[in-house]
């Protein structure tokens, strides 16, 4: 990054950060960045995310499972959404919606998803809504 480059991440809570990191590397292909013991830095290409594992001190952060729902969703533009999911849900992730052709305000793109074991949604596509638009 440069100087005056901003980037966005995300950070999510899971309640065993080694098993997270292992299911991350080993079912989605991320590469793990750093690993600090709890706090875990990880990367699926150039998109780094990061790994906390829950901390009773602070309550107002913690994993889906613990709080019963999600308030998030992980995007993932991939060039093949659908060996993406097949792959995440063979490894135990739970199916979304299914990968089909959806019509978008950018054009028909390929989208489906899935919940990763620790409760996280994830919506994985093969065209990126981010950028100018109308294009």
């Amino acid at each position: 990054m440069t100087e005056h480059s901003t980037a966005i991440s995300v950070m999510l809570i899971v309640p065993d950060a080694d098993a997270a990191v292992a299911w991350y590397t080993s079912a989605l292909g991320a590469t793990a960045l750093w690993d600090l013991g709890g706090v875990a830095g990880l990367a699926l290409g150039s998109a780094a995310f990061f790994l906390h594992e829950v901390n009773p001190a602070n309550p107002a952060e913690t994993s889906p499972g613990r709080a019963g729902v999600t308030s998030s969703r992980i995007e993932v533009f991939t060039d093949d959404p659908d060996a993406f999911v097949e792959r995440a849900v063979a490894a135990g992730a739970t199916a979304g919606s299914p990968v089909a052709d959806r019509e978008a305000p950018w054009g028909t793109h390929r989208q489906g998803g899935f919940i990763d074991p620790f409760g996280h949604k994830w919506s994985v596509g093969d065209r990126s809504p981010l950028g100018p638009f109308p294009r």
